[in-house]
């Protein structure tokens, strides 16, 4: 392998909705570089920050259709049943929800928890209370998606803005299919993602955890396990 090849998969590619900010933060840094060299060395920390939280790494996602992959980088920061929101139209009966949520150092690129296809989109507009809080979940500014898995039913998965997140990015349309563990949205900066599963469902993490999306199985809907393989992406 040369050093070309080398440094190619040291780096961590940035994200293509990073491209104009890190731009931004660039020329923002070249300017104050004109009123004093200490500024311009503040510039490019943040303007290397900005390039980190854009990135985009692959993950490799375990290959199993009774399993819950991690939709963020981040946080497990509830495990509760509860009422799912009802513009997802999830019924009223409780579910099981996992929450994680992200700070401005995790990687905000979103993926899809289990495979399936998109059945319901909806975008609900709120308010930008912190993420973490527990009424987050039905008061701020959230996109949802409701995912049909064919053999475990719908389950849900609501990006949601918080006190520094104010654009949520949702690429998946309805009736596309997703692969567990393929890229459907991004936050910017800083917020939490919530799953939604069948009550059935058994949780395979605790509030605390640290998740890493399209790789950490958060949940499974079935006890009967074979071997688990892996999709690199």
């Amino acid at each position: 392998m040369s050093i070309i090849d080398s440094v190619r998969n040291a780096l961590v590619p940035v994200h293509r909705e990073g491209y104009k900010f890190v731009a931004i933060f660039f020329g923002v840094s070249i300017l104050l570089g004109w009123i004093a060299d200490p500024l311009f060395w503040i510039g490019m920390v943040l303007t290397a920050w900005c390039a980190y939280f854009f990135r985009d790494p692959e993950r490799v996602t375990p290959l199993d259709e009774d399993l819950v992959i991690s939709p963020a980088d981040g946080r497990v920061s509830s495990v509760v049943r509860m009422l799912p929101p009802p513009e997802l139209g999830l019924g009223t009966d409780e579910m099981l929800r996992i929450s994680v949520f992200m700070n401005v150092f995790d990687c905000h690129v979103n993926r899809a928890p289990v495979k399936g296809r998109v059945v319901r989109k909806v975008h609900s507009q709120g308010s930008f209370l912190n993420a973490e809080l527990d009424k987050a979940s039905t008061e701020n500014e959230r996109s949802g998606l409701v995912i049909d898995t064919t053999r475990h039913g719908e389950i849900g998965v609501v990006q949601i803005a918080g006190l520094v997140a104010r654009r949520i990015l949702c690429w998946a349309e309805q009736n596309e299919q997703l692969d567990a563990g393929e890229r459907f949205g991004l936050i910017r900066f800083g917020s939490r993602l919530d799953v939604f599963l069948p009550a059935s469902a058994r949780s395979l993490v605790s509030v605390g955890q640290t998740a890493i999306a399209g790789e950490t199985m958060l949940a499974e809907f079935g006890s009967d396990k074979g071997p688990v393989v892996s999709r690199r992406d």
